[in-house]
């Protein structure tokens, strides 16, 4: 395995575009903080989220680069979906119990605006906890503060 990578990686370096190049390095450094600080997930080292969490609120911010833009140079409507169920689980997750966790049972996302500009944030809030589900809402704004999708989300409690 580690030989066929570093023929990948030396191939890729050989006959990789500068910004082939540089998308490479994110990803790679996304992997290396999945390894070196322990990231829950490979989506959370490879998009490079900062997480931050107030008593009732989930906020997740990502880097703007190419690797998550779609064919018209603006973020991937999967991604911002991603980010947005992200913080929102996140948050659902941080209000539960030891020994319970939630999942997502439904995302319901409205895209407003373009994701454009240096960055891409996401906030959750809780509209509705449940003893069985958790009603989630969550809004998406790029650097310029402008909000480009509104989303909400159920999630099940799981024990």
């Amino acid at each position: 395995m580690e030989d066929e990578l570093r023929q990948l990686l030396e191939s890729c370096i050989e006959n990789g575009t500068d910004d082939d190049l540089n998308a490479l390095s994110t990803l790679i450094k996304g992997v290396q903080k999945k390894i070196t600080y322990k990231r829950s997930t490979f989506i959370d080292g490879i998009l490079h989220m900062e997480r931050t969490f107030d008593k009732d609120t989930c906020e997740i911010s990502i880097p703007i680069n190419p690797i998550i833009n779609n064919n018209l140079n603006i973020v991937h409507g999967g991604i911002t979906a991603t980010v947005l169920d992200t913080a929102m689980g996140s948050l659902a997750n941080y209000l539960l119990p030891e020994g319970f966790g939630a999942v997502t049972n439904q995302l319901n996302i409205h895209y407003i605006a373009p994701g454009i500009g240096d960055s891409l944030r996401c906030k959750a809030e809780v509209v509705h906890q449940g003893t069985k589900t958790l009603v989630i809402s969550g809004e998406a704004f790029r650097s310029d503060g402008k909000k480009i999708a509104y989303a909400t989300g159920t999630f099940f409690i799981i024990k």
